[in-house]
């Protein structure tokens, strides 16, 4: 593991993901990784309930993480991986809570009704665990709350890396300092630029990605 990325979702963690690996560092576990390795889900449920979690085995393969689950685990990971770079994507707080809004609770809004739950859907269940009870406490509709916990989290972040191994990011940035805090030469093509709120829905309706992992083609 190269790069630890300690950003929460929907602050262009995807664009960072196809980012690192244009840059080399491939493939990048995300959370949607899960849709192509759901063996992983229970074992980020054991991870989130205190047990023991054998890293280099969960990531063999990887380059690369951010995005939840993973981001939750920073800490962990920097002991295991003392030599990665931790990149920490920011954003404005109030487009961040909009964008959960129209993504990731609309997705959790859309499972209710449709009689998935934790009881009953993996999925439901690791973003129960990791997101609605987890990181916002069981009250992500209280709008300051839950922007609470986003610049707590940033905040945290920014006091437990050395400021040698960390990049705050922010990915209308572009390549300049991810490239110059990596130490690779900036690449000849646009700053990737993915994963708007229309293009997360339409993923959620088709079923989720074809992801590549390790063990499949690109």
């Amino acid at each position: 593991m190269k790069v630890i990325g300690t950003g929460v979702a929907r602050t262009g963690t995807t664009s960072t993901k196809a980012a690192l690996e244009e840059l080399g560092f491939d493939p990048c576990y995300t959370f949607v990784t899960l849709f192509a390795k759901r063996e992983h889900i229970d074992l980020w449920l054991a991870a989130y309930a205190g047990q023991p979690v054998d890293w280099p085995q969960l990531f063999a393969g990887f380059r690369a993480t951010v995005d939840w689950p993973a981001c939750d685990f920073y800490e962990q990971l920097m002991e295991v991986y003392p030599e990665a770079k931790v990149v920490l994507n920011v954003r404005d707080p109030e487009a961040w809570y909009e964008s959960m809004t129209n993504t990731i609770w609309w997705v959790h809004q859309e499972e209710v009704r449709a009689g998935r739950g934790p009881d009953t859907d993996s999925f439901s269940r690791l973003r129960e665990v990791m997101l609605w009870q987890g990181f916002f406490g069981g009250k992500f509709l209280d709008k300051q709350l839950a922007i609470g916990a986003f610049e707590r989290h940033i905040r945290q972040v920014k006091e437990r890396v050395p400021r040698d191994k960390l990049l705050v990011f922010d990915v209308q940035e572009g390549w300049e300092p991810l490239c110059r805090f990596l130490h690779v030469e900036v690449p000849d093509k646009p700053f990737p630029r993915l994963f708007d709120t229309a293009a997360f829905r339409e993923l959620v309706r088709s079923g989720g990605p074809r992801v590549a992992s390790p063990t499949t083609a690109p």
